[in-house]
């Protein structure tokens, strides 16, 4: 269950400002359940899965389409909320994603798991069977939330998914994760990517804090080393997206062609903060990991730093979605999931140093993502704003959301409030 805040009194600033207290647990623990009432039962399909795409006001306007971020994204969600809200209704909510990962998107035959479906009446239909590392560790981190929301069969599927990524995608050599492979696995995708690998070691922190077994926790760190000290030295101390299949730099992949939404051009300064925050999760485990963790806050305050530094509107505010080479905006939007990262890296970071700075930044943040990004009539987020904060459309989802990244800051930043009022 969540923790409470200890007594003290309410942010007299926020609220002159008519702004909730953004330094609650209370408001985070409110924040988490409004947004989930958005979701929660509209989501859910009875013949199988969960809808994933919603317009403002809470209807359906794809009811077939299903991708394996969603799915698996809506286990993760549904088991997270259990575990805070205790309401049982959740956890059979897991059990039913659970189900439609296990028995539709999961090839029996291959052990993989379909990119992107159509469903209807019960059916399946394979729209892209491609096998990819970021799905696979999608699915990883339900199978882990899920176990750790009491669905003891996960445990088995924990293990069964790690030795699957072993066994297609690993590459001991790099040290690092293939991308894609075919839906029957013959062909390996030359492309190499470091979004992958971040969401493997999210997933695997997952693992680690469901099974107990350290050696995923030393592999995320072995990833978190290779992405943000060895392929950042190639990239002059930044995340760069895509690489070749030795690991070198591919500047142009995706400007050449159609970027896509998992595999947009340039620097994604989202995944600097989002590494941030991983990076710090990391070292509060330092006694286990396998080499000095001295590199681990330093490298964590680098990439917060430079994604401020290069991405922050300071006339709009937020941050923008892409940076080129150079350091300029190449993409100008606002993407509700970089902004959820950057609030979890800022808490984290203030609580961990102690320095004013993170939280000035953290208030800011959620003061921009309050006025602009939360729907204040219906509920969640909007999930992309134009650089002016102008909206594109009435969607309230995009394919492979399901507001995991807006909900899991909050609980990330619970715990970090507890310790700044400590």
């Amino acid at each position: 269950m969540f923790k409470r805040s200890p007594d003290r009194p309410a942010n007299a600033t926020l609220a002159a400002a008519g702004l909730p207290d953004f330094f609650s647990s209370e408001f985070l623990t409110g924040h988490v359940a409004d947004t989930m009432a958005f979701h929660y039962p509209r989501c859910v399909d009875a013949s199988g899965g969960f809808y994933h795409h919603f317009r403002d006001d809470g209807s359906v306007h794809d009811a077939a389409t299903r991708h394996l971020l969603s799915s698996a994204g809506f286990v993760s969600v549904f088991a997270n909320a259990y575990r805070h809200f205790d309401n049982p209704d959740y956890q059979g909510m897991v059990r039913h994603g659970v189900d439609f990962l296990r028995r539709v998107h999961r090839d029996p035959a291959t052990g993989g798991y379909a990119w992107k479906l159509a469903w209807q009446h019960g059916e399946a239909r394979v729209l892209d069977g491609d096998n990819r590392c970021h799905g696979l560790a999608a699915v990883l981190l339900a199978y882990a939330h899920a176990l750790m929301a009491g669905v003891q069969e996960a445990r088995a599927w924990v293990h069964e998914t790690w030795d699957l990524m072993e066994r297609r995608f690993w590459e001991p050599e790099q040290g690092l994760y293939a991308d894609r492979a075919s839906a029957d696995w013959n062909v390996l995708f030359p492309y190499r990517g470091q979004a992958a690998n971040m969401h493997v070691c999210e997933a695997l922190l997952a693992a680690w804090r469901a099974t107990g077994h350290v050696s995923f926790l030393q592999r995320a760190e072995t990833i978190a080393w290779n992405v943000t000290q060895r392929q950042a030295a190639r990239a002059g101390g930044m995340l760069w997206e895509h690489y070749r299949q030795d690991w070198s730099p591919d500047w142009d992949l995706d400007r050449r062609d159609d970027p896509g939404l998992f595999r947009p051009w340039g620097y994604q300064p989202g995944q600097f903060t989002q590494w941030s925050k991983l990076l710090l999760q990391l070292e509060a485990h330092w006694s286990l990991l396998m080499r000095d963790p001295d590199w681990l806050l330093p490298s964590a305050q680098a990439l917060y730093a430079g994604a401020l530094r290069h991405a922050l509107d300071r006339r709009h505010g937020g941050l923008h979605a892409g940076l080129a080479p150079d350091g300029g905006v190449c993409d100008a939007d606002k993407l509700a999931w970089v902004q959820a990262e950057t609030l979890a890296a800022a808490a984290l970071l203030g609580a961990r140093t102690g320095q004013q700075h993170y939280w000035s930044d953290y208030e800011r943040m959620w003061t921009y993502c309050w006025e602009h990004f939360v729907d204040h009539e219906h509920g969640a987020w909007h999930p992309v704003l134009r650089a002016d904060n102008g909206r594109y459309s009435i969607g309230k989802t995009a394919a492979g959301k399901a507001d995991c990244h807006i909900m899991g800051a909050c609980y990330d930043i619970i715990p970090a409030l507890d310790k700044h009022h400590g």
